[in-house]
């Protein structure tokens, strides 16, 4: 018996289906089986192209008009897994996901009757957008709950595709659950739910076909969406927190369908009644409205005032008109007063004397800018240097670091004038180049996943990128530092510009190699790191198609599978520095440390023994300490797909790959983390990309860029034989 069936079922719309189950055959599928419910002759054909000699795709012939519950209900009488997936012909699986799906139903326990899956979503003009419910799926995280425990899940975007169900589960309410009507069956399968699972993991592709190529919407189309939610509500007898987000819904969903228009003007006004009866009917006791406007809303729908209601629109629209207008002409004014402001100051001298730093995104002192910026201190001190620091951020700056708020009067007057002007990321598009001025570009880690224009080709990463204005800010750049001859080929790759590379190195690793046992020391003290404990960094890094970070890892159960005397460093991405933690109920422990808010990042890499990270560029620096790696890369496929990369990991990791939590505990359990394998795998990383990572690099930059020194009077690169790397922690602490 096969863990998982994927069901496809549906007509071969827009020839959607071939692209579906191209996908599925590029990928071999252990544990699970694909049954195609193909409805019409097209659909058929394509099913068995894609099946020949009764090969891995099952298929279920059904004639042209089969309605999808039914085309669901006999691909399902088919299947033979302990679980289902339902696909929709029009829609689509990312790479890999039948092996994702179905290694965690394998894990799951015999109560949980529903998994449900992030999603991404694609229209007729945009493929691969996030969608919303990744922020929901991130705080309910990985163990298993009941519905009325977690009553937001009813929330999540009402997608069959999103529901894996348990084979038994889906014959024991098949009679409820087969219906046309896909987002009742989404929400009825939760409520009938015992216990639900999460996998805050994109796993579906809603594919969004186009409404012109769509039949019309029916009047009774319009009605039936009061009467599923009734329908549902009545599933939520005597289940308070279930009932309340779902009537919420239902209001929420019926006045935004009302306010969308296009509905005859007899069809809005019998919609708008049934509606306000719904919301009377089913208002749960002592039910709130929301305050402000919505309140408002909510108020004249359940009077059933439809013509209060269509002059509150139009009421509505005016004054939203005028904020606009009115919030307009504020930003141009203010817009008018700071661009005289620095025009006024490009137009004196650059100073030769002044420096301006910035780093990510003007979060403080850190990474490439901040090496560089002490080396600069070291070696001309002449050279005033002044960070560009968020309000929040300033606070926790370095004692007597002189910095500027962006926005402010002086940050335009030290953008316009100092002569030096270094970034990790970008300077805002506003800030002119001038002839005199030299930009700096440092980046911020080795890249394995596309960049820059190169990201042209992966919507998911490019979302809401201009490149045009990007092209014209690398157009700014004098110089690019690099680390290693083949982020030098893709820098120049995805950022096409004249701009001169820097191949010396990335400054910041260059403490890799001047750290004393003194300085390692230090700062495992500072985490609370006793002696003798085998600490491992856990780093992960940020997915485009993730709204929030949960941790892969059910990390309480890695903690308790390693030795008593190891401790687990957790270091969320920092694109998730203002959210909740999903490691609040993990510190306490003792045996898990969440350092995500703790800088430099470099001092976690000297106080571990052991990397474990997933794509994160932390690997490249890393690799400078000749400390194991362990790669855990359990959606390798869809960070390929959805991203875009460089290299093949699999094929060119720095250690051993673990593609499940199992199999990363066996090798944290054993000697694979550590053994000759792993030290000749690490060895032909290092000598790729720590090639010009010597402990000197920022001294490089500072004398070629500041000092004005050419090629021969610079520290020449060490080979990586003759390099020595900070002490380990167990040589540290002995």
């Amino acid at each position: 018996m096969a863990e998982l069936s994927v069901v496809v079922h549906g007509p071969n719309v827009q020839d959607h289906l071939t692209e579906l189950l191209d996908s599925l055959a590029a990928h071999s599928l252990p544990d699970a089986e694909v049954i195609v419910a193909a409805v019409g002759d097209w659909a058929r054909e394509t099913a068995e192209r894609h099946a020949p000699d009764g090969g891995a795709v099952d298929v279920v012939p059904l004639p042209d008009g089969t309605g999808d519950a039914v085309a669901r209900a006999a691909g399902a009488a088919r299947a033979t897994g302990r679980w289902l997936h339902f696909v929709h012909a029009k829609d689509g699986l990312p790479a890999g996901t039948p092996r994702t799906v179905a290694e965690r139903v394998a894990e799951l326990p015999g109560e949980v009757d529903v998994l449900l899956l992030d999603h991404v979503r694609s229209t007729w003009h945009a493929s691969g957008m996030p969608s919303p419910d990744g922020s929901i799926l991130a705080r309910a995280g990985r163990a298993d709950v009941a519905l009325d425990d977690c009553a937001p899940l009813l929330r999540l975007t009402p997608l069959l595709g999103t529901r894996v169900l348990r084979a038994d589960f889906w014959r024991a309410h098949e009679a409820r659950l087969s219906t046309d009507d896909e987002p009742y069956a989404a929400l009825a399968a939760l409520l009938l739910a015992d216990r639900v699972a999460c996998l805050p993991h994109v796993a579906y592709e809603d594919r969004r076909l186009r409404p012109a190529s769509l039949p019309p919407v029916t009047p009774g189309q319009r009605y039936g969406l009061v009467e599923r939610y009734e329908s549902l509500l009545d599933l939520t007898r005597d289940r308070r927190a279930a009932h309340t987000v779902l009537y919420d819904l239902m209001v929420r969903d019926c006045l935004r369908t009302f306010a969308r228009g296009g509905m005859p003007e007899e069809v809005a006004r019998e919609f708008f009644r049934r509606a306000s009866l719904a919301a009377l009917r089913r208002r749960p006791e002592n039910h709130r409205r929301p305050a402000g406007l919505e309140g408002i809303r909510r108020s004249l729908l359940e009077e059933d005032a439809y013509a209060k209601y269509r002059a509150f629109q139009a009421v509505n629209r005016t004054r939203r008109t005028a904020k606009s207008v009115l919030r307009a002409r504020k930003r141009q004014a203010g817009a008018k007063l700071r661009d005289h402001q620095y025009r006024r100051a490009l137009a004196r001298p650059v100073n030769p004397h002044l420096a301006v730093f910035s780093a990510y995104w003007n979060r403080g002192v850190a990474c490439n800018p901040a090496a560089i910026a002490a080396k600069l201190a070291e070696l001309a001190p002449q050279i005033h240097a002044v960070w560009v620091v968020t309000e929040e951020s300033a606070a926790l700056l370095p004692p007597g670091t002189d910095h500027v708020v962006p926005g402010s009067r002086r940050y335009w007057e030290v953008l316009a004038t100092a002569k030096y002007l270094v970034n990790n990321v970008n300077f805002p598009n506003a800030v002119v180049k001038r002839p005199d001025a030299i930009h700096v570009q440092t980046h911020h880690g080795t890249p394995l996943k596309r960049m820059g224009i190169d990201q042209m080709a992966f919507p998911a990463a490019a979302q809401g990128l201009d490149f045009q204005a990007l092209l014209e800010r690398i157009d700014k750049w004098d110089f690019s530092v690099s680390a290693n001859s083949h982020t030098t080929r893709m820098w120049e790759r995805a950022y096409p510009s004249r701009y001169v590379s820097l191949d010396h190195g990335y400054p910041r690793n260059d403490v890799y190699y001047t750290a004393g046992a003194g300085d390692i020391r230090a700062v495992r003290d500072r985490l609370g790191i006793a002696p003798g404990r085998r600490a491992v960094l856990y780093a992960p890094t940020h997915r485009d198609y993730e709204a929030g970070w949960t941790p892969r890892l059910d990390l309480a159960a890695l903690a308790d599978r390693l030795a008593d005397d190891t401790v687990l460093l957790v270091r969320g991405h920092y694109f998730y520095g203002g959210a909740a933690s999903p490691l609040t109920n993990l510190r306490r422990t003792g045996r898990i440390i969440d350092v995500s808010s703790y800088d430099p990042v470099e001092e976690l890499c000297l106080a571990a023994d052991v990397l474990i990270t997933d794509y994160s560029s932390i690997m490249f620096d890393y690799a400078n300490l000749d400390r194991p790696i362990v790669i855990h890369a359990d959606d390798w496929e869809t960070y390929r797909t959805t991203r875009g990369v460089y290299f093949d990991l699999m094929d060119q990791a720095p250690g051993p790959v673990a593609r499940t939590q199992q199999e990363l505990t066996e090798i944290l359990t054993t000697e694979a983390w550590r053994d000759e394998g792993a030290a000749k795998t690490r060895a032909v990383f290092r000598r790729r990309f720590c090639e010009y990572d010597d402990g000197r690099a920022a001294e490089r930059v500072v004398r070629r860029v500041f000092l004005g020194q050419d090629g021969r009077d610079l520290p020449p690169v060490l080979p990586i034989e003759e390099r020595t790397p900070a002490p380990t922690p167990q040589e540290a602490t002995a």
